[in-house]
């Protein structure tokens, strides 16, 4: 049996869902796709750079129609560059506003 130590408070999910996001001062949407989730921080991929410490705005649309969207306030931590032009986006989430 595999012996596994998780070291975050939350455990990470990989998904595969769109994503809408907007700068906190901003009314321009965009689009990209989510790759994980916790209950503290995300990660998804964009087609531009964001600069870490920027406040955003992220709607997380799920395949599913049994899961409800998921509309968050976040905090980005890291942005790195990926071999295919884009960029992976991790963020840290601050608040997930209700209905």
């Amino acid at each position: 049996m595999l012996e596994y130590d998780e070291k975050r408070n939350y455990i990470r999910m990989d998904v595969d869902c769109d994503i809408s996001y907007k700068l906190a001062d901003s009314g321009t949407r965009k689009t990209g796709r989510c790759i994980s989730l916790s209950g503290a921080g995300i990660a998804f991929i964009a087609d531009t750079p964001i600069e870490p410490g920027l406040a955003m705005e992220v709607c997380v649309q799920p395949k599913s129609a049994v899961t409800p969207p998921m509309t968050a306030f976040i905090e980005v931590v890291r942005c790195n560059k990926s071999e295919d032009q884009q960029f992976e986006i991790a963020a840290s989430i601050k608040s997930i506003k209700g209905n």
